[in-house]
């Protein structure tokens, strides 16, 4: 199952205060963190376990450990430090056991323990309200082949929020992932009926109607916040341009985008699949070792899948399948790569 950005309905509904790290910049648990908000997450995890082993902050340490798994796609792993974390919480620290729980319906989620999201999420109802967990729970239920129960949970949810475009999302693919599409629709249209003139409401009505397929109304949607210089509403605007096979206009954004906000690995990929869409398979691999050469490790994902996409169009399948099998390596849960794998290892 896919939850796209399940973690962000998450940490809207988490109640952080409370279950921060101390001011210690230099501290394991604070260099964990750190590390854990920059996707290095083995690194985040050898700072979390010297935590533990100092036997400083181990509640907050665990809880950092299983978002790093988390991270990692290791669910199970995340999940026993999260039972960690709780063991060690003391029962005054209501909104830290909360969040945790929160962390822990996610992974039982996203490893499709259903049965155990249900039981996990119904703990964190029976003591607050919160929509992250009913969304989850409704999840599980609509998994579970219990539409009514799932229905209930998805409406509290959006109830508790209605302006959260990313819950609406979610809700709507979680019929997707059931082929009740239609009945997801109404979420959609929820979501498109915040209304809004703000730079967001824009570039999240022109998010909808891209994954709705109606790229022409993407692209009016997006304009005008990427007049605005919003960047997350141009990166989008260049897809919506690929998808209308107009590669010359995708470009254009993508470059504009480096002179406006710098260099950044999603224009380089963007630009990328503009080389690849030009049947440019040689300049998709220089740009794309332009986006790989930046510091950090967001956003490269893309950038190393299509790298085997593009020897796979000049036809060097060795080096092609040598690529693929080093991301998989990194990205071991990522299905796309998988399949890519497995197509090279038969030519």
């Amino acid at each position: 199952m896919k939850y796209k950005k399940l973690l962000l309905v998450i940490l809207a509904a988490c109640t952080l205060s409370g279950c921060q790290p101390k001011n210690d910049p230099d501290s394991s648990l604070n260099l964990g963190m750190a590390a854990v908000e920059q996707q290095k997450y083995e690194e985040a995890l050898k700072s979390f376990e010297s935590s533990i082993a100092e036997e400083k902050d181990i509640v907050l340490a665990y809880r950092g450990e299983g978002m790093a798994y988390i991270g990692l796609g290791e669910y199970e792993k995340a999940i026993t430090a999260f039972n960690s974390a709780l063991e060690n919480a003391g029962e005054k620290m209501v909104k830290t056991i909360k969040d945790i729980r929160l962390y822990k319906a996610s992974a039982q989620l996203k490893s499709e323990d259903y049965d155990g999201t249900i039981e996990t999420c119904s703990q964190i109802l029976s003591a607050d309200e919160d929509g992250g967990a009913y969304y989850m729970r409704g999840t599980c239920y609509l998994q579970k082949e219990d539409e009514a129960k799932a229905k209930a949970d998805f409406d509290k949810a959006s109830s508790m929020s209605p302006e959260d475009y990313d819950l609406f999302w979610n809700i709507y693919e979680a019929y997707k992932d059931k082929n009740l599409s239609a009945k997801g629709d109404e979420y959609l249209q929820k979501a498109l009926s915040i209304g809004g003139e703000k730079t967001e409401d824009y570039y999240q009505r022109g998010r909808i109607y891209y994954y709705l397929e109606n790229y022409e109304k993407a692209k009016e949607e997006l304009l005008k916040p990427v007049e605005e210089k919003d960047k997350t509403s141009a990166l989008l605007l260049g897809k919506v341009y690929l998808k209308l096979e107009d590669s010359k206009q995708a470009r254009n954004i993508y470059q504009q985008y480096l002179k406006d906000f710098g260099e950044a690995p999603e224009a380089y990929n963007g630009i990328a699949l503009c080389d690849l869409a030009d049947n440019a398979p040689d300049a998709a691999i220089a740009t794309i070792q332009k986006g790989l050469a930046l510091n950090g490790e967001t956003g490269k994902q893309d950038l190393l899948y299509n790298e085997i996409v593009a020897y796979e169009r000049k036809k060097d399948f060795q080096t092609a399948k040598a690529k693929a099998a080093e991301y998989i390596a990194k990205y071991p849960n990522d299905a796309a790569g998988k399949k890519e794998y497995d197509f090279l290892s038969t030519r």
